[in-house]
C-alpha cells in the first residue's frame, strides 16, 4: 500500500520561501512520477511541478524560476522549494504519485496520478 506524507507547509509573507517535502513509502525501484498540485478554495487542481522517470521536471508557467522540484530516488521523497512567493500561491498542496512512466507533456495532468496526499497548507499573505 502506498503512503504520501507532506510537510512542510505553513505561512509566509510576498516575497518569501517554503519548503515542502514529501515521503513515498510503497514504492519500489526509481519507476515512479511525482509531482506537486494545488488547489484553492473555487479554483480547479492545478499542476504545479512534476518530475518523471528521466527525473527531468516540469513546472507551470506561474511558477517558472521561482519553484524547483527534486527528488530523491534512495529515499524516495520529494522536495517542492519555493521562493518569492505570492499571494496567488496561496493554496493546500498535495502530493502525488504513480508508478509508471509518463509522457513529459502530461506530467501536470491530475488524471496521470494515482496516489495522492492528504495535502499541507501554504498561506501567503500580501
Amino acid at each position: 500500500q502506498v503512503h504520501l506524507v507532506e510537510s512542510g507547509g505553513g505561512s509566509v509573507q510576498a516575497g518569501g520561501s517554503l519548503r515542502l517535502s514529501c515521503a513515498a513509502s510503497g514504492y519500489t525501484g526509481d519507476s515512479y512520477c511525482m509531482a506537486w498540485f494545488r488547489q484553492a478554495p473555487g479554483n480547479e487542481r492545478e499542476g504545479v511541478a512534476a518530475i518523471g522517470t528521466t527525473d527531468r521536471p516540469a513546472y507551470a508557467e506561474s511558477v517558472k524560476g521561482r519553484f524547483t522540484i527534486s527528488k530523491d530516488n534512495a529515499k524516495n521523497t520529494i522536495t517542492l522549494e519555493m521562493t518569492d512567493l505570492k499571494p496567488e500561491d496561496t493554496a493546500m498542496y498535495y502530493c502525488v504519485a504513480t508508478p509508471a512512466w509518463i509522457r513529459s507533456d502530461l506530467l501536470l495532468r491530475a488524471t496521470s496520478y494515482i496516489d495522492w496526499g492528504q495535502g499541507t497548507q501554504v498561506t501567503v499573505s500580501s
